[in-house]
């Protein structure tokens, strides 16, 4: 692990912060000219993104902070550390979505229409970002005797980061592949958010940060049931239509 990348004078580089801004500029400029082939303004698509990436962390922070109440409570400068990690996604995601939502609105653009476009380049920041949880040490996983060694925890662990990163590739490549074929708007949008959930499901029963919050489940993973299945019925529901419309 390398939380910090370098020191020059007072100012530290810390390789969790790099990795998250690596991650939002890479997507931004990915979207930016899927865009263009969609006959999109990549200007909006790029201030979206970019944007949206910074209510995704207001409200991954927040999230964190409720979940983790009790540490903040009593280390309230601790809030403002953004360098030692305490990001929750899902907390970021729902941020991002309603922020997307009013700016694509106020634009006049089609709402699922953009989600679908952001969608896959969302997964690929996310993949980027899941090494910066590596880097960091945080969002670690259990003990186990073929894992890495991470000195901050002086254990040998499974590197449940590395395992995320690659799903998250897998799933964009799985996106992008149903982007360039025909589909209605929001199944490329729907579809990302049940992979995720998905992925998020199982890889929590190897993480060792979040502990059981109901029946032996994380909160993560009931909130990734709930997705699962919220998506799923819009994915069928729009899979119907497409189908009623083909007269099939």
């Amino acid at each position: 692990m390398f939380p910090i990348i370098c020191k020059i004078g007072p100012i530290t580089f810390y390789s969790y912060g790099l990795l998250l801004a690596i991650a939002v500029v890479v997507s931004s400029i990915f979207a930016s000219m899927r865009a263009r082939v969609e006959n999109i303004d990549p200007e909006i698509i790029f201030n979206l993104c970019a944007l949206s990436f910074i209510f995704g962390i207001i409200g991954a922070r927040i999230f964190y902070i409720i979940e983790n109440f009790h540490y903040y409570f009593k280390n309230p400068f601790e809030i403002i550390m953004l360098q030692h990690g305490g990001l929750s996604w899902y907390g970021g995601l729902f941020a991002g979505i309603i922020f997307a939502a009013f700016y694509i609105k106020k634009r006049n653009l089609a709402l699922y229409k953009i989600f679908d476009l952001i969608s896959p380049f969302l997964a690929l920041g996310q993949a980027i970002g899941r090494i910066g949880c590596l880097l960091n040490g945080c969002c670690f996983g259990s003990v186990y005797i073929s894992g890495l060694y991470f000195w901050a925890h002086n254990l040998i662990i499974i590197p449940i980061q590395i395992i995320s990163s690659g799903i998250l590739i897998l799933i964009f490549l799985i996106l992008r592949l149903f982007q360039n074929k025909p589909h209605r708007e929001g199944q490329i949008f729907f579809l990302y958010l049940l992979l995720y959930a998905l992925k998020r499901f199982f890889v929590e029963f190897w993480r060792k940060d979040n502990p059981a919050f109901f029946l032996g489940f994380s909160l993560f993973q009931i909130i990734s049931i709930a997705i699962l299945i919220l998506s799923a019925i819009k994915l069928f529901s729009l899979t119907k239509i497409k189908k009623k419309n083909a007269g099939i």
